[in-house]
């Protein structure tokens, strides 16, 4: 679900809901994933960018990760560890190097965006 253009899709449309501020941005700059190692990203209307550093199959993705209110040139690294679970997977997730202040709106923000919309999308 994570490197799939369509199917990320479905959890940004998800996270915003009707958000009509948001809707106008998704669909002028539209999620798109290169799902190779060093394949660029975009998200969330452009807001979110970046490249893939690291990708093992049902594994491991691992990503330099950017949003646009940051300094140029700031990326953080956003790691997703796909773990067994009982009959389920866990999601172990780490994000290391964001600017400090954007630590709180970060916090709120991959839940708001990533984890309750992707809940969402598996569930449907």
């Amino acid at each position: 679900m994570l490197i799939t253009t369509a199917t990320f899709d479905r959890v940004v449309r998800a996270g915003f809901g009707m958000k009509s501020s948001m809707i106008g941005a998704i669909s002028k700059t539209p999620t798109y994933i290169d799902p190779e190692p060093g394949g660029a990203f975009t998200l969330f209307g452009g807001y979110v960018t970046g490249r893939n550093l690291e990708m093992v199959r049902e594994t491991r993705l691992v990503q330099a990760w950017r949003a646009g209110s940051w300094e140029p040139g700031w990326f953080s690294i956003a790691k997703f560890v796909l773990v067994r679970h009982g009959s389920g997977t866990k999601v172990v997730f780490d994000h290391t190097g964001f600017p400090n202040e954007a630590a709180p709106h970060l916090a709120s923000g991959w839940y708001e965006h990533y984890w309750h919309p992707l809940q969402k999308v598996l569930t449907t």
